[in-house]
């Protein structure tokens, strides 16, 4: 794994004599795991490259099984997320939730490219942050091959009106088969504020064309819900640390 690359820093432990264990999503090589002695406090160019948010250039060099950042530098530091409770919130939770997405060593370069805008378009952001994150998770779903099925009753296959969206099969549903599978706990939900259409835009526009986009207070809740639900049923995430999404807030 030696060699140069760009990544984004998604999580920085401090570890016993100063040594400090990153989590990196990087281009060439997925997420990787790797320490360094760079010192986020020191005033070396490659101080503020080892902060999460930061999308970074890093010199790597593997020994023993062990991934090592020699070198550092910042490509975009992404600095006016931090200084917004809103977007700090989301953004630390985009970046726990893509951590537990990721496979280790294994490169998704179109899923890098996809948060890389979702920093610097959280970054611009005004107003609102949560249509971002929405949007976000939902492409990142997607690229995972987690993508909620909208062309066709994800239960008997045909192509009828969305009735409601089921977690458990996968995606809308028509009407029958969610009068059929509709009980507690079925974690079915009635469609009633477009959900198809919002998923098909998440999942085709590109990132950077949600600079001004925001749902509405119900929609957004309604679908964050939604989601958390699907993401936890598929990808057994749970409740994140950094909790922090749509209903919840």
């Amino acid at each position: 794994m030696d060699g140069v690359t760009e990544g984004i820093v998604l999580r920085q432990v401090k570890t016993l004599g100063g040594r400090r264990m990153l989590t990196i999503f990087t281009r060439e090589f997925g997420k990787i795991s790797a320490g360094t002695y760079i010192a986020e406090n020191s005033k070396s160019r490659s101080a503020l490259a080892v902060r999460p948010f930061v999308l970074g250039r890093y010199s790597l060099r593997e020994k023993n099984g062990s991934v090592s950042v020699r070198s550092a530098e910042v490509i975009k530091s992404h600095y006016g997320i931090g200084g917004d409770i809103d977007k700090f919130a989301d953004c630390s939770y985009a970046l726990e939730f893509i951590t537990k997405l990721l496979q280790e060593d294994y490169p998704v370069p179109e899923l890098f490219d996809i948060t890389a805008e979702f920093l610097d378009v959280m970054e611009e952001r005004r107003g609102e942050t949560g249509t971002l994150l929405l949007a976000y998770i939902v492409k990142a779903m997607a690229q995972a091959g987690y993508s909620p099925g909208t062309e066709e009753c994800a239960s008997c296959g045909r192509k009828l009106p969305a009735a409601a969206f089921s977690v458990r099969d996968g995606g809308v549903i028509c009407a029958d088969c969610a009068k059929e599978k509709n009980r507690p706990g079925s974690l079915i939900y009635e469609v009633d504020f477009g959900i198809v259409d919002i998923l098909k835009y998440f999942i085709e526009t590109p990132m950077r064309d949600f600079r001004k986009l925001s749902l509405g207070r119900h929609e957004l809740t309604e679908l964050g819900r939604i989601m958390k639900e699907y993401s936890s049923y598929y990808l057994d995430i749970g409740k994140l640390r950094s909790e922090s999404f749509y209903g919840d807030k």
